[in-house]
């Protein structure tokens, strides 16, 4: 199903705001870190967020996620606080990793010729898991 313009627009606003949140909880506990919102989905009855954080180094990107996700529910007052002239109801925030950095960086290297050509044998590529 199509994503309607309203949630496109209701997605645009959170990861605006998200980037805010984040980044600043970014700087006050966690240097050399950093964390993007590379994509939100808002379900079409807008009450669930569905959010895809990419972190820079990616070795840290799971203790990252686990730290998001155990601070959701003041993740979600503090956006909800910034949103509330725009939004009439919170959604539930659901976050999960991207992996979409590492999974192009597997094709570029593979691509060179620092891995076993993909071309020749495509089983050598990870398969990548919907979520």
């Amino acid at each position: 199903m199509e994503e309607t313009n309203r949630q496109r627009k209701i997605a645009g606003v959170l990861q605006k705001d998200l980037v805010d949140v984040l980044q600043k909880a970014a700087q006050d506990g966690m240097r050399g870190v950093i964390i993007s919102v590379s994509k939100v989905h808002v379900t079409s009855d807008l009450g669930i967020a569905k959010v895809y954080l990419s972190v820079f180094p990616s070795d840290k990107r799971e203790d990252i996620i686990k730290g998001v996700q155990s601070n959701t529910a003041t993740i979600r007052y503090e956006m909800a606080s910034r949103t509330k002239h725009q939004l009439r109801r919170m959604p539930e925030l659901l976050f999960y990793g991207d992996d979409t950095l590492d999974y192009n960086e597997g094709i570029d290297k593979s691509l060179k010729g620092d891995d076993e050509n993909p071309i020749k044998n495509p089983s050598v590529l990870p398969r990548r898991k919907k979520q």
